[in-house]
């Protein structure tokens, strides 16, 4: 959990600067921070369910997917 908490916070510095020297605005860079890990939570939730599509199918063998 250490681990997690500490990549969760070099996650949000790095949007927070990121953002920040793009823009000018530590406000910017501020809800950019949290803002961006929000919606890469999202995204990673469907990747994972596509990537488990993906791996039941392979597990199945390759005549799975045919249909007669």
């Amino acid at each position: 959990m250490t681990k997690t908490l500490s990549f969760a916070g070099v996650h949000f510095c790095v949007a927070f600067m990121v953002g920040w020297t793009m823009t000018g605005s530590p406000w910017v860079g501020g809800a950019l921070a949290l803002v961006e890990p929000a919606c890469n939570t999202l995204a990673f939730h469907f990747h994972e369910k596509v990537w488990k599509r993906i791996e039941a199918r392979r597990a199945a063998g390759p005549a799975s997917h045919i249909t007669a």
